[in-house]
């Protein structure tokens, strides 16, 4: 099932499923509980990020050849970094580059698979771990390369620096997340392209790993590393600027597009 949150012409926010057209039927219930289809197609206002996260895990350096590319050695365990969940935006609203990063912006993309937990899970073997996974959405681990040299967490924790959706798609149509093609294209040109059959650390060994010791609640977000690609590793790099458009395609999910655009001023208080 594609589930989506979204903002109907009523201004309400609702759950819906099969988005298409521009409308999406209806569902009544819990995302990590019980959902009905209600047999009514509404129209869709405005998409929101598929959830509201409890909290996000990123992946770092989850790819071989990005590992590479950044001069670092290929990691013997998951490298892990969290962002905050004000992070998160929806397709279509704008990324936002951050005043703070104005004389050296270095705004980078990262096109990446992100894993929903639906069961809470703690210390859950890689055989079973699948089993705690709601479903799959695409996502974007924004990051201002300049800060996350002093700070992972800074330079990834702007808000709008996680655009997720469009779409959650439920882990019954994926039953093996090990193979997804996944591309970034910046201004209609890709400049990312991989498959998720190239992780170091699958799915599966990422749920476990994470939940060593540490309750994953549902609602959990995991970003799980980036293919080759990001701006950083490319000569010369090419950042994220005003005016830009990223798209993030992962397959079976669809295409996550978010406009970049620099801050607004900072208005001063009066006296």
């Amino acid at each position: 099932m594609k589930i989506v949150r979204f903002i109907d012409q009523q201004g309400h926010e609702r759950l819906g499923r099969d988005p298409d057209a521009g409308t999406a039927e209806l569902l009544e219930g819990d995302l990590f509980g019980d959902l009905r289809g209600l047999g009514e197609r509404v129209a869709i206002q405005r998409l929101l990020a598929p959830l509201s996260p409890r909290n996000i895990f990123g992946i770092g350096l989850n790819y071989r050849e990005h590992a590479l590319l950044m001069g670092l050695q290929v990691p013997e365990r998951p490298v892990v970094f969290m962002k905050p969940t004000s992070t998160v935006i929806g397709p279509h609203d704008p990324i936002t580059l951050p005043r703070v990063a104005a004389q050296a912006p270095e705004v980078d993309y990262e096109g990446e698979l992100a894993v929903v937990i639906g069961r809470t899970a703690r210390d859950v073997a890689p055989a079973r771990a699948l089993a705690h996974v709601l479903g799959y959405t695409a996502a974007n681990d924004v990051t201002a390369r300049q800060w996350a040299r002093a700070s992972r967490t800074r330079g990834k924790g702007f808000d709008s620096f996680c655009p997720l959706g469009p779409v959650l798609i439920t882990a019954d149509e994926i039953p093996n997340p090990q193979r997804l093609s996944l591309a970034t294209r910046l201004n209609g040109v890709r400049v990312q392209h991989g498959n998720t059959a190239d992780m170091i650390f699958s799915v599966a060994e990422l749920v476990s790993y994470l939940s060593q010791d540490t309750t994953l609640l549902p609602g959990t977000v995991i970003l799980t590393g980036t293919p080759p690609g990001s701006a950083v590793t490319r000569t010369p790099p090419v950042y994220l600027s005003d005016g830009d458009q990223i798209d993030v395609e992962l397959e079976e999910v669809g295409v996550l597009s978010n406009p970049v655009r620099a801050a607004a001023e900072r208005v001063q208080a009066v006296a």
